[in-house]
């Protein structure tokens, strides 16, 4: 069976392009794809600080993966950008030896779609952040709420900071 030379440069030309598409896929995918890891907290007191964030724990951290934070319960805002505007959560967290022992995450401003992910994003991040040591933790897409967690890993910098022993 003869077959065109120009046929076959088609095909492969096509064969190549898709299988490239297929990879291109699977890797923005994976990109998009939630990371939460593990950590540890300390045992402490209550303050407030300058940031507007409160806290009820005796413990310091550094950015680390060793670092070491005072058990008790920890709240701070944290903002992003959403395309309705700046967006703003409050998270609370509480700590025992660096590990996250519950969480809670609520919209404090948000547009009637922001709402929504932020909705979705505090129905899930529970179940990626408790149990996890708070050294490690880093939050990507919950939910399908992918902006939501930029403003929690801006809450939680703070809480580390608050929370340092």
């Amino acid at each position: 069976m003869n077959i065109p030379l120009t046929t076959l440069k088609s095909r492969t030309a096509r064969t190549a392009f898709v299988a490239f598409a297929g990879l291109s896929v699977v890797g923005t995918l994976a990109g998009c794809s939630a990371a939460a890891t593990t950590g540890s907290a300390g045992s402490g007191t209550s303050g407030s600080s300058s940031n507007g964030s409160t806290s009820s724990g005796s413990g310091a951290t550094t950015s680390s993966s060793t670092a070491s934070y005072k058990d008790g319960t920890y709240s701070a805002p944290g903002s992003y950008v959403s395309p309705g505007g700046n967006e703003q959560i409050k998270v609370t967290l509480t700590l025992a030896k660096n590990i996250i022992t519950a969480m809670d995450v609520v919209t404090v401003h948000a547009d009637p779609t922001a709402t929504g992910y932020e909705k979705q994003f505090e129905g899930g991040i529970s179940a990626v952040t408790v149990g996890k040591n708070i050294n490690t933790l880093n939050i990507g897409v919950v939910a399908g709420s992918s902006l939501t967690s930029q403003g929690f890993n801006k809450a939680l910098a703070t809480i580390k900071a608050d929370a340092k022993s």
